[in-house]
Formats: C-alpha cells, structure tokens, sequence
C-alpha cells in the first residue's frame, strides 16, 4: 500500500505539473476517488508514465526491478481500499486525524466470489495415502496441506505453529487475520491422522510444528500433488480480474486455501450447523466470509426437497 500510495503521489504530480504531495488532512472523498481510478488503471498508466516506475521502489528501500503492473480485478482493487481505510481509522484512533475522509466515501463496494470448491474426504484420503516415498521433500509438504485440511487453520497460523501449540490433545491458537479485532482462541481436537502426523515430524526436533516452507512454493507443491493423484476433475470459478465465471481443471488452481476450505465445507455437510463448524474454523456466528467456505452441495439440496414428501 505505501509502495502505491508513492506511485499515486508521483503520479498526481506529473498529471497536474505541480509538487503534489500526499497530506492526511487534505486526503478527502474526492482523492479516494481518484486513487480508485489509478488503482484501477494502473496498467495504463505505466505505458504513458514509465518514469514514475523507475522511482515508486524507495520507498521502501528496494532494489526491485520496475515492471507493468497487472490488470487488477474487482476484488483486488477493493481489498487495497479496504486496507487505506483501516489506515485512515488507525490514523483517528491515534489522534492524527480527526475524522476519515471514507466518512463520506460510498464508493468501496463488496467483494464478489463464485462457488467455494474443495476436495472430498475421499480426495483427501487419496492424498494422504499416495506413495510419495520417491519424492521425500514433496512427501512433506503433502502431509502438512492434509494436517491442514484436518484442522482448517489459514496458512499464516498454520506457518507459526509449534509442539507448544497443541494443548491436552487439541491444538489451540488466536488466528492472525482477526487477533487485533477479536482475540477469541480456536481450539481444534486432532483426530487419529492428524496426531500421526504431527508424532511424524516431532521426532525430528524441529521448533516448528511442520518443516514449512515458503507459502509460494508450498502452493506450487500442492498443485504438483494434486496432478500426481490425478485430482483434475473440472470446477467452476470466478475469474478474479474479469469477474466472469470459467471451468478450470482444480489441479491447476489448487492452493493451501482449498485445505480450509476442504475442513469447513466437509464439516458443514455433515452437520449443517454454521455455529459448531466457525467454532472449529474460527469464525465468528454470523459471518458473511463463512459462506465463502461451503455450498449447498447436491446430496442436502435433496435432503431438503424431500422434506416436502
């Protein structure tokens, strides 16, 4: 966000031929308007002011190489608005501000997502039993993405997890995303497989729970063992930056993401009860986000239907 706020600066500068700086009190509705517009065409304005990019890095003290900035998606553009408002509100809560100029912004919108797709308990299964003995460093990151699905956790709780975690049987944390809104700790009891997996590596001496590695490359893993088990059945999703549906082949786009997912909807059609499954998930009852994670799948859609027999 700082990096294109700087960007944004730069550019306001060579659109209006002035020594445009970026103030907080003279941040109004109309400038978030106008950083809407340039988050938006972004792409567009780098062909016509490739200047700005060969400067924008300082501000963080890289020595990244500019390059084009891709088309952002609905979606993307309203997570950046999002994070300028939670600055701005950071921003009056310390006293630097006396009101956010999103006070009078109604311009942010709702993120759209198409059908949440997961893999069944059987997939998962399938997974968790492939002989992978022939290829040891992929073998890991296969048994943490099957923890993961037993546990549901995002992947940023699951990276700083420990043996110290897992407390009388259940392995127990605050999760990162909504630790500074509500603390509230998540306690998830580990099953047969689970516990296996986790005496798997302990012996192994290692601080961490599971030896991680990047969230990158433990994506890229996954899609590589999605396709070794030849898990490649089509599924239906929403192109992030042109908002249209599409059938992609689920090996190709499967990421740590779909272990949560595959918890919570999995979880959801056997009890149907959104309050005991975002117990487990952590959460909160209510959630819009909880719908992101299941679907009325088609054995419930008869189930209900035949309530009418």
């Amino acid at each position: 966000l700082a990096r294109l706020l700087r960007r944004f600066e730069l550019y306001r500068q060579k659109t209006t031929r002035t020594k445009f700086t970026l103030i907080l009190n003279d941040f109004d509705s109309a400038e978030i308007e106008r950083f809407k517009e340039f988050v938006v065409n972004e792409p567009k304005i780098y062909d016509k002011y490739p200047s700005i990019y060969k400067t924008a890095s300082d501000v963080v003290e890289t020595a990244r190489k500019p390059r084009r900035p891709e088309k952002r998606g609905e979606n993307s553009v309203i997570g950046i608005l999002k994070r300028l408002r939670a600055f701005f509100n950071w921003c009056v809560r310390r006293g630097y501000l006396d009101r956010t100029p999103f006070a009078t912004f109604t311009g942010i919108g709702s993120e759209k997502y198409g059908t949440p797709y997961y893999i069944t308990i059987e997939e998962r299964d399938l997974i968790a039993d492939f002989d992978l003995s022939d290829k040891p460093a992929l073998e890991v990151q296969r048994d943490i993405f099957v923890f993961q699905c037993l546990i549901g956790c995002r992947v940023s709780d699951l990276l700083e997890m420990t043996s110290g975690s897992i407390i009388n049987g259940a392995i127990e944390y605050i999760p990162n995303k909504t630790k500074n809104e509500r603390p509230g700790v998540v306690r998830v009891p580990l099953n047969t497989r689970a516990r296996q997996l986790v005496e798997k590596y302990s012996a192994k001496g290692a601080e961490k729970l599971f030896p991680f590695i990047s969230a990158q490359k433990y994506n890229e893993a996954i899609k590589k063992i999605f396709t070794l088990c030849e898990i490649t059945r089509m599924v239906t999703v929403r192109n992030p930056k042109t908002g249209e549906e599409e059938k992609r082949p689920i090996n190709e786009i499967a990421s740590s993401h779909v272990a949560r997912r595959t918890f919570i909807g999995n979880l959801y059609k056997k009890v149907k009860d959104p309050s005991l499954v975002g117990a487990l998930s952590g959460h909160k009852e209510g959630s819009k986000a909880f719908a992101r994670y299941r679907e009325i799948d088609e054995d419930m859609k008869k189930e209900l239907v035949s309530l009418l027999d």
